[in-house]
């Protein structure tokens, strides 16, 4: 397939596992992460799909995901570009909190608002319109003209920053994009028309 994009969110981190509010925060992948990015590399081999370039954030959780998919793919050698702009969201006050213990802190309803509307961000932190902000010029300046070209582009990133692309890909409304859940180590595949919309989606 031309005009191929593939987003993958980061394996399990250690800070998923332990329920913390991560975001910049740079922990690395649990053995579960580990095997999830192995499998996802896996899957795309199944598919017969082969990468031109990688763009992946500055944290090891990402890194490392697209690290292990590569391989699998046999492809270690693949331009990678490593950009600021794809992290996950800045979790502010919350980063390193348990969320149970953020709820008991602030409360059910709070913790709610701030992990699940659109535009409140967290004490310190970006909302999910702020994390849109940031990732969304930069895969319309870099990232989407490369798949305009022909290319085969994997991207490597986070639940909220791919949340931001997969709302201008499937031009979803706030409140569904609020409700969105992405699997960890689970690639979504996309084929786009000389416009940028999705010709096809599969998971």
């Amino acid at each position: 397939m031309k005009n191929l994009l593939v987003l993958v969110r980061h394996g399990e981190s250690i800070w998923n596992k332990k329920n913390l509010f991560t975001g910049w925060k740079d922990v690395d992948l649990t053995t579960r992460g580990i095997e999830e990015a192995h499998a996802a590399g896996k899957n795309l081999k199944a598919r017969g799909i082969t990468f031109d370039i990688a763009f992946t954030s500055k944290l090891i959780r990402a890194q490392k995901t697209l690290t292990i998919m590569l391989e699998e793919l046999g492809q270690t050698g693949l331009e990678t570009i490593e950009e600021q702009a794809l992290n996950e969201r800045n979790y502010g006050d919350l980063t390193g909190l348990n969320k149970d213990d953020a709820r008991e802190k602030w409360g059910e309803e709070q913790v709610h608002i701030w992990r699940r509307s659109f535009d409140i961000p967290p004490p310190g932190g970006e909302s999910l319109k702020d994390t849109a902000e940031r990732v969304l010029p930069y895969f319309r300046q870099k990232i989407l003209p490369v798949v305009l070209s022909g290319k085969s582009v994997l991207v490597a990133a986070h639940g909220n920053s791919l949340r931001a692309l997969i709302m201008e890909l499937d031009n979803l409304e706030r409140d569904e994009v609020t409700k969105l859940n992405l699997a960890t180590g689970a690639p979504i595949i996309y084929e786009l028309d000389e416009n940028g919309q999705p010709i096809s989606k599969s998971e």
